[in-house]
């Protein structure tokens, strides 16, 4: 197996930038996502200063966008104004922080099909980019893939997107393809089929970005994060599937406790 990295889903300290990392560190990862979806917290100098820390101490660094930081507006309008400026912040702190990529939802249909709602996601990322551009922090953003059956955001959706935008790369979210499924992902195939999807628009290098936990789920959609072992969701076919792949691995863990990511942890990295 290549390369595999593992962390948590959320920043472990808020009070200074090294006890977060002398946290993560003791625990043993080597990946954090800074968590954005509620709201910013993280102020420049400390996305700095946390950055520095963590390239010292050899752990990789994603941000997770706020929730509303979505394209493929109907309208440009007010919302779509806060979702670009919230990108726009959230590609900020990845830049002070030298984190991989930029992790957002990718909207809603709107009324729209998919092909339509595809175009508008990728006409307005391309905007996006160049503001970024113009601002010298034009990281590489991540579409994640989504967890009710029928909104926008199936692997097939995020492909589309990772494919047309180059500088944008699929963020594959175990538990929530798991949910829309009905449960399918038990064996080692349908998790490299979803591994090979990806691979084939990544570029050379690049790392999977995955999103894992035990999920509750009713009629194909998502309803919470469970505490692992509490469904049906495991992390053998995970680690087996990534073993067929030369390409290099970030697996953020969104359980909602502790104990539940040491044991993710702990099956991935056996």
């Amino acid at each position: 197996m290549a390369k595999l990295r593992f962390g948590p889903a959320r920043v472990p300290s808020r009070r200074s930038p090294s006890e977060a990392i002398k946290l993560l560190q003791q625990r043993g990862f080597t990946a954090c996502e800074i968590d954005f979806a509620a709201g910013f917290w993280m102020a420049y100098p400390w996305a700095v200063r946390f950055g520095e820390l963590a390239r010292k101490a050899k752990i990789v660094l994603s941000v997770h966008a706020p929730i509303a930081g979505f394209m493929g507006h109907l309208e440009r309008d007010k919302k779509y104004r806060m979702a670009v400026g919230m990108l726009d912040h959230s590609a900020g702190i990845a830049k002070a922080a030298g984190a991989e990529l930029v992790v957002f939802h990718p909207g809603f249909l709107l009324g729209r099909k998919r092909p339509g709602t595809i175009k508008a996601v990728c006409e307005q990322l391309s905007d996006l980019r160049e503001r970024l551009e113009a601002k010298d922090r034009a990281v590489p953003f991540g579409v994640e893939i989504m967890g009710r059956v029928r909104d926008f955001g199936t692997l097939d959706d995020v492909i589309a997107i990772s494919s047309r935008c180059g500088w944008v790369r699929p963020v594959l979210d175990f538990a929530h393809m798991h949910a829309t499924s009905d449960g399918a992902f038990t064996e080692v195939e349908p998790f490299a089929e979803a591994l090979e999807a990806a691979d084939s628009v990544l570029e050379p290098g690049a790392p999977f970005h995955i999103h894992f936990s035990d999920i509750q789920y009713a009629n194909r959609n998502e309803t919470k994060h469970l505490p692992y072992g509490e469904g049906t969701l495991r992390a053998e076919p995970l680690r087996d599937a990534l073993a067929h792949f030369e390409r290099p691995a970030t697996v953020i863990s969104e359980s909602p406790d502790a104990a539940s990511t040491r044991l993710i942890g702990d099956v991935l990295l056996s």
